[in-house]
């Protein structure tokens, strides 16, 4: 009998059940976009973010006179101790060795730059020895490529890279600009440690490269030109790494030596920009591994905020929908007095009145909630696809939930009109007016 109510009331009010399923249909579509790009957007971003840079920076403990701004490293080129190039495999040794989306090795070398023909005045400049893309050895027998293409694709090369071993360079586009009769895409020059050194590798300029910051007045090398040129064979003088980090809360902000045994484990096992940085330091013993708070700083801020808006948004839907519910449960209790009014004269309850209304309205939030999260999961493709260049992949496990989320609006909807049922006399309703 009780089901039959039910049915019997689908039938009778169709129009009133769909305005509350549609409404609830469309907060769970929205929730469900804005949960799964908020599952997404943390790895998303930060994966965006690793295109602009580094932002941990790896430096011998040893180094001497330190001097940082904002986490960059502002040391004499020529001053300091130095890494093994090596040991930079064992970086992809680590816990999180899976989140080290790059690495890249630098050596800066005060140089003196001139024509071949030595016709052109020569100048006193800074060459900087790196990788492209380059071939790192692992402990564990692999080979992983590396340089910067993976820790700066976004600076912008005009001609092309140098190839890692080959006797070529780069200009930075601030230095071409001040000597454009010596630093020009095919020119050939010589360099050396100074004027008069008797060591210098002849290099062919394949490009000029915009990077935005200071390197733009410098000259990139393969690492091993900068190597035979200072002496400093098999070293580097700091190490940049990009790794996927999740932005830092009170346990990433604690000293680990003051955590418990299962805050260490839970602090360890997440990639904090700290906990990375320290089983850096683990496996490179000797190093100090710095945040560049620049670039850190800047996506936590930026990820808390997105993270922030998106609930924003979930919760403005839900809040809408509670309204719609509550305002069509209302309607629907005012125009079924005389029913409510008869079941009560029969002997029916509060509480079966209420039974009914409620199977009602979470009849309708499972229809609403699984088309709301197919509905959803389109939403997400398409944002996804517009904001990342990636659909978002569907979350199956979100659909219990988001049909939990509109079981939980529909009831707490009907509960104001549904108390005013209870306070319904039969007598009075039966009576008339």
């Amino acid at each position: 009998m009780f089901l039959r109510l039910v049915g019997e009331s689908f039938l009778r009010n169709p129009r009133r059940k769909l305005l509350t399923a549609a409404a609830l249909a469309v907060s769970m579509a929205v929730s469900t976009a804005t949960l799964t790009l908020a599952l997404e957007v943390s790895d998303r971003m930060a994966r965006e973010f690793r295109t602009l840079g580094a932002n941990l920076l790896v430096t011998p403990e040893s180094d001497t006179l330190p001097l940082e701004v904002g986490g960059v490293d502002y040391r004499p080129v020529d001053e300091g101790a130095y890494l093994n190039e090596a040991d930079v495999g064992k970086l992809k040794t680590i816990f999180w060795r899976h989140n080290i989306l790059g690495f890249t090795a630098f050596l800066d070398v005060p140089a003196y730059a001139a024509s071949l023909d030595h016709r052109r005045a020569g100048m006193n400049l800074t060459l900087i020895g790196t990788w492209y893309a380059h071939e790192v050895a692992v402990p564990d027998g692999t080979n992983f490529q590396t340089g910067l293409s993976a820790t700066n694709p976004s600076w912008q090369i005009r001609g092309r890279w140098f190839e890692d071993g080959a006797n070529e360079a780069v200009v930075g586009r601030a230095l071409a600009g001040k000597r454009p009769d010596l630093f020009a895409v095919g020119q050939a020059i010589e360099v050396a440690r100074d004027a008069s050194s008797n060591i210098h590798s002849r290099l062919i300029i394949t490009g000029i490269v915009t990077t935005g910051d200071a390197e733009d007045d410098a000259i990139f090398v393969p690492l091993s030109v900068a190597q035979e040129i200072s002496g400093h064979f098999g070293q580097l003088r700091q190490l940049y790494v990009s790794a996927l980090t999740k932005p830092a809360d009170s346990l990433a902000e604690r000293d680990p030596k003051t955590l418990t045994p299962t805050e260490y484990d839970r602090w360890f096992c997440s990639p904090y920009i700290s906990s990375i940085s320290y089983q850096i330091e683990q496996v490179l013993p000797g190093t100090d591994v710095h945040a560049i708070r620049r670039v850190a700083d800047s996506e936590g801020r930026i990820l808390s905020h997105i993270s922030a808006l998106l609930w924003i948004v979930t919760l403005a839907a839900l809040a809408a929908a509670a309204l719609a519910v509550a305002a069509t449960s209302a309607t629907s209790v005012l125009e079924r007095r005389a029913e409510i009014g008869v079941m009560k004269a029969l002997g029916a309850t509060n509480t079966l009145v209420a039974g009914l209304f409620l199977t009602e309205q979470l009849t309708l939030a499972i229809g609403g909630g699984a088309i709301g999260f197919l509905l959803g999961a389109a939403m997400a493709r398409v944002l996804g696809a517009s904001v990342f260049g990636a659909p978002s992949a569907a979350h199956v496990l979100l659909l219990p939930i988001v049909i939990g989320m509109a079981a939980a609006v529909a009831v707490i909807g009907s509960l104001i009109p549904l108390r005013r049922a209870a306070h319904f006399h039969p007598a009075t309703i039966l009576r008339g007016p």
